[in-house]
């Protein structure tokens, strides 16, 4: 079986070529060109970055890639799905105002930004996940399935509970819809927290199994008629209804695999990551932490699997940085992403995204 090719270069500079023409070679010599862009719509599926948290990627990245769809004849648009969890990235409305403070607008990426499922996060597809362990019908951004051609821009770092956060994750766990993001994070049903219940019957309102009822105004769900579409959670406006968290990693971790397939299959996709500002954790974290290890480079491939692991192997090649958690932590088991999680085992996801049929493991590394 031939290996899939994955394009690297460093992040060194000379007076003729800065980080953003290496960037615009590497993609180009990847063969992002191969695909048919004209007149064809370009989901750019990246993080705009929680408010606090300042390792996000630079929007001048995100116009590098926009800039080379549109010179190809395409029409690329910024896209993220809003998060499950209460912060600034919750509704469509918030999710924009993050992105615009932490530098995303037309203007600095020379395309528009489209939240993927909606001002309330429940504009979403259901799309049948052919051999689907776990997930049968994954909960799409309705968006991000309207377009033509999907390309991951990915920030690789570590995560809290899947070991890094790389294409699989931002593609799997990212584009979900908020019922999306609870079916992958829950194999439970959400719950209300009275505390910050008001009564307002916006949830009982938009339930469609009659499964919510208000009593002494607070709500109450019926997990008997509860289906977990997780819509109450998108329509409360105390966050007041919040998701069951109870899911194991693994599980997690093969269900961002399948979702990743519902997100790719049937359309040209193309993979980018910038290993740089490795934080321990998610950028979802309003908050960044002393990177892990040095800055290592830029990657491209056609093969999401095998991009993660020549990202993966590169970081586990990297000396520890001073000052760290990974320094605090040790390096006990001969892999960072463990020594900082170590709860968590992300090679999960990279053999179910295999046996998904998402791309191989072996890979052939060319140097730019």
């Amino acid at each position: 079986m031939e290996k899939s090719k994955v394009y690297f270069t460093n992040m060194q500079t000379t007076a003729k070529e800065n980080l953003l023409q290496k960037l615009n070679r590497l993609i180009k010599t990847a063969g992002i060109n191969q695909i048919d862009f004209e007149k064809k719509y370009a989901a750019i599926k990246i993080h705009f970055g929680e408010p606090g948290n300042l390792a996000y990627l630079r929007p001048n990245y995100a116009k590098v890639v926009a800039d080379v769809v549109k010179e190809l004849g395409g029409n690329p648009f910024l896209t993220d799905c809003n998060t499950l969890y209460v912060g600034g990235r919750k509704n469509a409305l918030d999710h924009l105002n993050s992105a615009y403070t932490n530098g995303f607008s037309p203007f600095s990426t020379g395309c528009h930004i489209l939240i993927g499922d909606g001002l309330k996060g429940t504009d979403e597809v259901l799309v049948p996940v052919v051999g689907g362990e776990y997930v049968k019908e994954a909960k799409i951004g309705h968006a991000i399935m309207d377009a033509d051609i999907f390309i991951s821009l990915n920030h690789f770092k570590g995560h809290e509970a899947t070991g890094f956060g790389g294409a699989l994750k931002n593609i799997g766990m990212g584009c979900g819809s908020r019922a999306g993001k609870m079916e992958m994070h829950s194999s439970g049903k959400p719950h209300v927290y009275k505390d910050n219940c008001v009564g307002c019957s916006m949830c009982a309102k938009i339930c469609a199994h009659t499964a919510i009822s208000i009593t002494d105004k607070k709500a109450f769900i019926d997990h008997n008629k509860c289906v977990g579409c997780g819509r109450c959670i998108g329509v409360c406006p105390m966050d007041a209804v919040m998701p069951a968290s109870d899911e194991s990693n693994d599980i997690l971790n093969k269900k961002i695999a399948e979702y990743s397939w519902a997100v790719l299959n049937g359309r040209p996709n193309f993979h980018i990551s910038l290993v740089i500002d490795v934080s321990p954790y998610c950028d979802c974290h309003a908050e960044n932490d002393v990177p892990i290890v040095p800055d290592v480079g830029m990657f491209a491939s056609f093969d999401p699997v095998a991009l993660d692991i020549a990202c993966a192997d590169a970081v586990n090649r990297q000396p520890v940085m001073a000052g760290s958690l990974l320094e605090k932590n040790g390096c006990k088991h001969h892999d960072h992403f463990t020594d900082v999680s170590p709860e968590t085992d992300w090679k999960v996801a990279i053999d179910y995204a295999v046996k998904m049929g998402l791309g191989h493991k072996e890979y052939e590394l060319i140097t730019i």
